[in-house]
């Protein structure tokens, strides 16, 4: 199965093909974001995300801000 599109309709779940690519990773910190998805855990999210805008220095609101207008518009 050379042919990309081949591979891509042979995936019958794609949420759960990425899932277990991230898993088969190894990466504690993709693993524990993928159990915190899975779990619902929006506050865990958020708070991921709050903390790694901080290290670098950027405003969590303001991007996010921007980032859900990419869809309304």
């Amino acid at each position: 199965m050379n042919n990309p599109m081949e591979m891509l309709k042979a995936i019958k779940n794609p949420k759960q093909f990425a899932m277990n690519i991230i898993k088969k990773n190894g990466n504690p910190v993709f693993n524990n974001l993928v159990e915190m998805a899975n779990k619902n855990d929006m506050e865990g999210l958020q708070n991921f995300g709050r903390n790694m805008f901080k290290e670098r220095g950027q405003d969590f609101d303001k991007e996010f801000s921007e980032f859900m207008n990419t869809f309304r518009n």
